[in-house]
């Protein structure tokens, strides 16, 4: 290990009460995605006070510092998210949210106080050469404001040859880093199916085409897509949360709805569950006389790690922590993450920090869920280490 790690380090501990309170404001005032207006000005008005170019509402709410050092043309971009969730927190924390129904249930306070304590170091301290640039994103949570930062020129106005991002983990160990090269999340499409049958009596359901039995023969058959047209060593998910049909046990309605969720963790395979899910549908529901309306929307796209970029973080990460605390090769996650589309565009990579694997712990999206604020000075000094490893000053380039 270098003697800059310790150093860093050392500097958000002897900082790491100012990192805590900032991070306790912004959970204790949540706002939902392309509401973060309290949460970006508080960003906006850090960065500005610490010398960054800042720009405001790219994206809606969202806030990029850009802060140039020497002459080199290296260009990095961090990006953290913002936004809470409509969850009621449980109660019990000093710093729980003030807002009834909305609380940082996913760590996304976190995320932001990490970057914004690099932000700080790299302001004051930092050593590199070329431009960095700091996104702090509205809307992860479904709202797809990576895409809208996209849409509105973020990589227009702020060039980046790689971008990074970093998420809490939850039951693995406290401050561990872990990585994974290519696919690490998988996409998420949303899929409405209203099926169109005909009403009866339901003493006399010759005279009715029943939707309700043709949507439960349709929720048996899409497992089926998985099990028999999905190669064995693929991940694909077709999850049916939702079932509206009927008010009454002796009226068979005119109409049932389906609700679904479709994931995987490769392109082709998504396109392959697309088509067979339209197919099988239609064909059911042709078998049982009723008609079916689909309304298939694409939702976040796989994420995928580039090579070289991954590589990269490893070291930084083994610089920084140690082997003992690196996971070089982690799972792939079933969940879904809109810095996929960021990806797309730009090489980089994502990567997991662990919040803690200890008993009491909680998973992500849950009311009882706190993110883990010994993970600030570790966070915030990887990305203080990885922008100056990136943005290196000419001295030490081979």
């Amino acid at each position: 290990m270098t003697q800059n790690p310790p150093a860093a380090l050392g500097y958000f501990e002897r900082h790491a009460d100012d990192f805590v309170a900032i991070r306790h404001r912004i959970h204790h005032h949540p706002e939902l995605g392309f509401e973060e207006f309290q949460t970006s000005e508080l960003i906006a008005d850090k960065l500005a006070q610490w010398g960054y170019e800042v720009r405001r509402g790219l994206g809606g709410t969202g806030v990029v510092g850009q802060l140039r050092r020497g002459d080199g043309a290296r260009r990095l971009g961090l990006r953290a998210d913002m936004d809470a969730l409509p969850i009621q927190e449980r109660p019990g924390l000093p710093y729980a949210s003030g807002r009834p129904g909305i609380m940082h249930a996913c760590g996304h306070d976190g995320h932001t106080a990490m970057l914004l304590a690099a932000a700080r170091y790299l302001a004051e301290e930092g050593r590199f050469d070329g431009t960095l640039n700091l996104i702090f994103q509205p809307a992860e949570e479904g709202g797809g404001g990576a895409l809208r930062m996209i849409e509105e020129g973020l990589f227009e106005h702020y060039p980046c040859d790689a971008v990074f991002a970093m998420h809490n983990g939850p039951g693995t160990p406290q401050g561990h880093l872990v990585f994974r090269e290519g696919p690490m999340m998988a996409s998420s499409d949303y899929v409405t199916i209203t099926l169109h049958g005909a009403g009866g009596h339901g003493a006399e359901p010759q005279h009715a085409a029943d939707p309700i039995v043709a949507a439960s023969s349709i929720v048996m058959a899409l497992q089926t897509i998985v099990s028999r047209n999905v190669p064995p060593l693929e991940m694909a998910i077709v999850t049916v949360g939702a079932l509206h049909a009927g008010r009454a046990n002796n009226v068979i309605p005119d109409s049932a709805v389906l609700e679904m969720s479709v994931r995987t963790l490769k392109p082709e395979v998504r396109v392959l569950l697309e088509q067979r899910i339209k197919a099988l549908v239609a064909t059911q529901a042709e078998s049982f006389g009723v008609r079916a309306d689909i309304d298939y929307r694409r939702g976040y796209a796989v994420l995928v790690n580039t090579p070289a970029q991954t590589q990269f973080a490893r070291e930084v990460a083994l610089e920084l922590v140690g082997p003992e605390r690196v996971v070089g090769e982690g799972p792939a996650l079933t969940a879904s993450e809109d810095f996929s589309f960021m990806l797309e565009r730009v090489p980089g990579c994502y990567l997991v920090i662990g919040n803690g694997d200890g008993a009491g712990g909680c998973q992500v999206h849950n009311p009882g869920y706190d993110f883990n604020d010994r993970n600030l000075p570790v966070g915030a000094a990887y990305w203080a280490l990885l922008a100056e490893r990136f943005l290196v000053e000419p001295a030490g380039r081979a």
